[in-house]
């Protein structure tokens, strides 16, 4: 019917079948979706589609979060559908997600009938009013005609400029009323349009910097990931030689292995990664933030540094941190500029001089790895271990997805990201559960990767729901439960700062009792349940469960109940308090810091006699 309309100009359709062909038409091949009475009449032309597979979830979170999932491992846009009421507002914790992480999805909800809105009918509520300040864009659509029209624009607008949601909502009349389907639309927005090519002053400006300094950074964000970048960032990284480091959003966006790559930084960032931002005099910062997980106080970050901010959302730009060298465009764009600038000024014999810098950085890094430790004499297991020998048995062709808290840092820091999209997790936002319904959805948009949910017991516990629907729809997802039968993350917190007060964090998943028994809760929605309580038994347990490729698997890995995420630097303070453990801070070099003095005070004499 689609090619008819191509081909032949406007056929006749119901409402529901336009919103099915204009699907079909931007390319979605998957909806992850629950049924209800204003999106019913969606869902009958829905069985007939050949073109659109219908994943029935369990919950509307966990559609939400399996677009999320299948957007975020390929890049194409991930869509989701529910029905009105509790159903759209189900999708608002996925919605608000996906907007903080710059992910693309279409969130499409039905609405009561357009004569009944506004009169508190059954199950309706403004959606529509609701997710405004978390979405790119949304529509309320009451006539059936502009269906084509606005589904095209909301896959326009999620997938360009700066990725995000956008949410469809159309009320059931529009659903189930006639109409004509014709394609592609025509559309007009003249409101929207991102900036992708970067000013060539500003490059010019940014390369000028770039040769002058003497302890540059880079300062990568999620935004190469999600702008494709990654190829032509580690370009520049090999023109340049210039330390980088990936934010949370952006692991793997040059590979772990790279000598370069300084790592994470941020609270729970490397040494080496937190300490070369500290004392660097140039941020070279991409499709990054600010965040106040990477700065910390944010008065007191890189005070040394000069910045130069390059991102397609030019509110982020100068937003927490004043740039010196703004530049809003596409960063792949970006980079590409700014490649040929640097390069040019290489011919012409201008390179900046990074050698002392880059021997500095890579001390840091030989001097404080990551690392952990066990209690003496106690046979427990280290989630830490668990995780790092998850990455290393699976590799890095696999994509790992994490919940939130303690196993999300340690994933974040022991398992060896090589490329980009390997590594899922909800940053900006934080949202524990995550991990299960996002790895579905990363493994039905690329079936043949291993994906593992990295995912705690606590986060475990609010979306497993939706082990039943990949068992139903054959998605063997692999699932570690990191369980320290805690909230571990707010245990540590209740550890450090509030005088080891255990309120309210201990979850009995495994301490004295099983409740529940995540083996057999696994076993009761037709997966294979395995446990690992021992750590000589680890490699073994993973191995079983990198054989098993028919259904699920859920691992319940038995860890200590009392490991921490370490560095750390508590909330609030300057980054230069960063602990490599509980009351061990860094020592560094004396003559480093005698060296440092030196310089302040050489010019501060200079200024007294200014």
């Amino acid at each position: 019917m689609a090619e008819q309309a191509r081909a032949k100009g406007p056929v006749q359709v119901t409402g529901a079948q336009s919103l099915v062909l204009s699907l079909e038409a931007v390319g979605v091949d998957t909806v992850f979706g629950i049924p209800g009475g204003a999106i019913l009449p969606a869902y009958d032309p829905l069985l007939d589609s050949t073109k659109v597979r219908h994943i029935l979830v369990r919950h509307e979170q966990g559609a939400g979060h399996a677009a999320e999932g299948y957007a975020a491992a390929t890049g194409k846009v991930g869509v989701c559908m529910a029905t009105s009421g509790p159903g759209a507002t189900n999708l608002v914790t996925a919605i608000a997600d996906a907007y903080m992480d710059s992910v693309p999805i279409v969130a499409i909800t039905g609405q009561v009938s357009s004569t009944a809105i506004g009169t508190d009918a059954f199950q309706e509520a403004d959606i529509r009013g609701i997710t405004m300040p978390i979405t790119k864009h949304n529509y309320l659509v009451t006539n059936p005609l502009d269906i084509p029209r606005v589904v095209a624009e909301a896959f326009h607008i999620a997938s360009t400029g700066r990725p995000g949601p956008v949410l469809v909502d159309i009320s059931k009349d529009a659903l189930q009323a006639k109409t004509e389907f014709s394609w592609p639309p025509k559309f007009d927005l003249p409101g929207y349009r991102p900036v992708a090519k970067p000013h060539t002053k500003q490059i010019r400006e940014a390369a000028r910097l770039i040769a002058e300094a003497r302890k540059p950074v880079l300062y990568v964000g999620g935004g190469v990931v999600r702008g494709n970048a990654s190829q032509a960032l580690r370009e520049f990284v090999e023109l340049t030689q210039i330390p980088v480091v990936t934010t949370l959003m952006a692991r793997g966006a040059v590979p772990d292995s790279h000598p370069l790559h300084l790592g994470m930084p941020g609270m729970h960032g490397s040494v080496a990664a937190v300490t070369a931002l500290q004392k660097s005099d140039l941020l070279i910062t991409l499709g990054a933030r600010f965040d106040d997980r990477v700065t910390g106080q944010l008065s007191t970050f890189a005070p040394e540094a000069k910045v130069i901010h390059a991102d397609i959302d030019p509110a982020e730009i100068s937003k927490n941190r004043v740039a010196d060298v703004p530049i809003v465009g596409d960063v792949l764009e970006v980079l590409e500029e700014l490649t040929k600038a640097v390069a040019a000024d290489h011919a012409e014999g201008r390179t900046g001089d990074y050698d002392a810098w880059r021997e500095r950085a890579a001390g840091w890094k030989a001097t404080f790895p990551l690392g952990y430790t066990t209690p003496d004499g106690e046979e427990t297991v280290a989630p830490q271990q668990v995780i790092e020998r998850i990455g290393a048995i699976a590799g890095p062709e696999s994509t790992y997805v994490a919940g939130v808290g303690q196993h999300q840092m340690w994933a974040a820091q022991f398992v060896q990201y090589e490329r980009p999209n390997a590594w899922l997790n909800s940053g900006g936002l934080g949202t524990m559960g995550y991990a299960v319904p996002a790895a579905m959805g990363a493994k039905v948009a690329e079936p043949e990767r291993t994906v593992w949910a990295i995912d705690g017991d606590g986060c475990f516990q609010m979306t497993n729901q939706e082990l039943a629907t990949c068992v139903i729809n054959n998605i063997p997802i692999k699932v570690a439960v990191i369980n320290n039968s805690s909230l571990g993350m707010v245990r540590q917190w209740q550890s450090l700062f509030y005088n080891q007060r255990y309120s309210n964090t201990d979850l009995h998943t495994s301490v004295g009792r099983r409740v529940p028994d995540f083996v057999k809760l696994a076993e009761a929605y037709g997966c294979v349940g395995l446990r690992c309580e021992r750590p000589e038994d680890i490699d073994a347990t993973i191995q079983k469960a990198m054989e098993i490729n028919d259904v699920p698997v859920v691992v319940d890995f038995v860890v200590h109940r009392d490991a921490m995420v370490w560095p750390m630097v508590p909330a609030g303070v300057s980054n230069d308090a960063i602990q490599v453990a509980k009351d061990t801070a860094p020592q560094w070099d004396r003559e480093e810091e005698q060296e440092e003095q030196a310089v302040i005070d050489q010019l501060e004499e200079e200024g007294a006699q200014r």
